[in-house]
């Protein structure tokens, strides 16, 4: 029998949220928003998670639509790096 080497493609999570603060160096926070039926009253409610994101050239800005995306931690809060900026603001 062959042996077949199988690789596991590790699936690097990606999120598209608002940048809501550039203040700090190459660090930037991004607010996820995600809409949820709740069970009981089967209205949409709206869930926010705040994400900082690595951004190595300081690119982004508050306001900007942004992809993030999964990566090995860089600090105590930072596990996630900027992919690309979708759409500056205005």
């Amino acid at each position: 029998m062959e042996e077949q080497n199988v690789q596991k493609k590790s699936v690097k999570r990606s999120f598209v949220g608002i940048v809501t603060s550039d203040k700090m160096d190459k660090t930037i926070v991004v607010s996820i928003d995600t809409k949820k039926m709740d069970r009981l009253y089967k209205k949409y409610v709206t869930r926010t998670k705040k994400c900082k994101a690595h951004d190595e050239k300081n690119e982004a800005h508050e306001g900007d639509t942004v992809r993030i995306v999964e990566c090995s931690p860089i600090s105590k809060d930072k596990c996630w790096r900027l992919d690309a900026i979708i759409e500056k603001a205005k």
